[in-house]
């Protein structure tokens, strides 16, 4: 069986049930003037993994093999939006206020979007997420069933927060889950060294953990 070199030990990787999923590469977290810059945070961090996440994302197009792309967005009516979320984060601009990028994380406002640089590609799945785990209240779960994927690979951000609640919901699920460590991204770097330890603790008890060179390696012979 081939592996790709991982923590905490080699992930046995399937070729033909194996997808990548990118967390909310949004212009929204990643540029200046978006929701992530509002509530004050350094957005330089999460766009120098754009390079990285493009990498595995042409690697998995190169491949043949699936990519799926999430958001994080509310209807514009707000209707799946709990007060107990908006109420949170910056009191001045909250989600669903207008911004410098159109109402701030609402489908399909211009800073809902995901980074042009990582744009999907026609075919490419597209998984609009009113939560933080891409799997609640969203079709992911069909639609990896009906593709027959039974193993994640993960990009994205944040690190501790989307990124890792969806690695749980899946690995609840019954997937095997790594994360690709230059590909994900926190705007605290000690919160994505906290989630990484975690992911990977007590023998993978969430999933493992790999570098995108390895992964990309693995799939140049899938």
């Amino acid at each position: 069986m081939a592996e790709i070199k991982a923590e905490p030990f080699a992930f046995p990787v399937k070729h033909d049930q194996l997808a990548l999923i990118v967390i909310d590469m949004q212009r929204d977290f990643a540029e200046p003037g978006g929701f992530g810059a509002s509530l004050g945070n350094d957005v330089s961090r999460i766009t120098r993994i754009v390079p990285d996440v493009k990498r595995l994302i042409q690697g998995f197009r190169y491949a043949g093999l699936p990519v799926i792309h999430t958001m994080e967005c509310h209807r514009p009516d707000l209707s799946d939006l709990p007060p107990a979320k908006r109420d949170r984060g910056n009191p001045s601009l909250r989600i669903g206020d207008e911004g410098p990028m159109g109402r701030i994380l609402i489908s399909g406002e211009p800073g809902t979007a995901i980074l042009p640089e990582l744009a999907p590609l026609k075919g490419e799945v597209i998984i609009e997420k009113p939560g933080k785990g891409a799997f609640y209240a969203t079709e992911l779960g069909d639609v990896l069933q009906q593709k027959g994927i039974k193993q994640l690979v993960f990009a994205g951000v944040t690190t501790e927060v989307c990124v890792q609640t969806t690695m749980r919901e899946a690995n609840d699920r019954g997937y095997e889950c790594l994360l690709a460590e230059e590909a994900t991204e926190s705007y605290f770097p000690e919160f994505k060294a906290a989630a990484i330890a975690m992911i990977r603790a007590q023998g993978a008890i969430v999933g493992w953990t790999a570098h995108v060179d390895d992964i990309l390696e693995s799939l140049a012979h899938a």
